[in-house]
């Protein structure tokens, strides 16, 4: 989990993670308190906490805000308050939901997954800027992998924190899209405005920052027509990504209590049915599944467990 160099952008520790957890994005606050953008997968909260602690080197943290409330970006946040004491910013549009922990609502439900309830001090809404040591990193809505999602740029040295809606090769799952709603213009849309940014640097949510951000770009939008001329791609894709994120939560299980979380979270029922109900069951499917990510080389079966890779 290396630690970009500060040497390579002053003020800014960016903490690469992996999958299972959001990177984390450190602004540190030249005497005034550093702001964290994200808090990684609860599974990993003591993890984060450490990790931020030790860049911080003696810094205060006053602030953590996140991009959006996916449970691999937020699920450390209540462990960060707690330790940091420091204030929680969100995006506005799954505030209520917060407010009343409603996993229905929010997305930990629908996907099986895991997150640690918090409250959040404040909104960090699309226009908002965060001032960080001279710096100010505007706010900017990037709908798409998620409704409410945000991305920050900084203009004075062209740094963009671009979390799920663009990867050095790729972006994150189009989530509306699994339930029906039409959001791959969205995702469109997010690539052009960070085209229009001219960003000479990318922090992402996953992966190592990166300065190609046209070639980046140009891979989103291949990797975006692609599923645009064939949805189902899209689908089979993200119960693939879906079921090894279940599989790096719970570090490893029976492929029968596999199947048995497929059938209890609404939301693989719901794209199994879209997708034409394959292999005559979900658990089947789910099955099948399996077996592809492990001769992908993604997941392992041990001794009837399966393990991530």
């Amino acid at each position: 989990m290396p630690a970009t160099p500060p040497s390579e952008m002053p003020g800014v520790t960016l903490l690469e993670r992996g999958w299972l957890s959001s990177n984390s994005i450190l602004l540190h606050g030249a005497g005034e308190g550093a702001v964290l953008i994200d808090a990684g997968h609860c599974v990993h909260a003591g993890q984060t906490v450490a990790l931020v602690q030790h860049a911080l080197q003696g810094e205060a943290l006053r602030a953590l805000v996140n991009t959006h409330l996916h449970s691999d970006h937020c699920g450390g946040n209540a462990a960060v308050q707690r330790h940091f004491g420091c204030t929680l910013h969100m995006p506005p549009g799954d505030w209520d939901a917060v407010q009343a922990w409603d996993e229905s609502r929010l997305s930990y439900r629908a996907t099986g997954q895991r997150c640690e309830p918090f409250v959040p001090d404040g909104r960090m809404r699309p226009g908002d800027s965060l001032r960080v040591a001279g710096r100010t990193w505007k706010a900017l809505a990037a709908p798409g992998h998620d409704p409410h999602s945000l991305i920050f740029f900084d203009d004075q040295d062209g740094i963009v924190i671009t979390a799920d809606a663009l990867w050095e090769h790729g972006f994150g799952i189009v989530f509306p899209e699994l339930d029906g709603a039409a959001a791959f213009d969205e995702v469109a849309a997010t690539l052009d405005l960070i085209e229009s940014l001219g960003a000479r640097r990318a922090l992402p949510g996953h992966g190592a920052a990166f300065s190609d951000v046209q070639g980046a770009l140009v891979r989103a939008r291949q990797r975006l027509a692609a599923f645009r001329a064939d949805p189902q791609r899209h689908a089979r894709h993200a119960m693939k990504a879906l079921i090894s994120f279940h599989v790096m939560e719970v570090g490893h299980e029976p492929l029968h209590a596999l199947q048995t979380w497929l059938l209890a979270a609404p939301l693989y029922g719901q794209v199994w049915e879209r997708l034409g109900a394959p292999g005559g069951s979900l658990a089947a499917y789910g099955q099948t599944l399996v077996e592809d990510l492990c001769k992908a080389g993604v997941l392992q079966r041990r001794e009837g467990e399966i393990f991530s890779a």
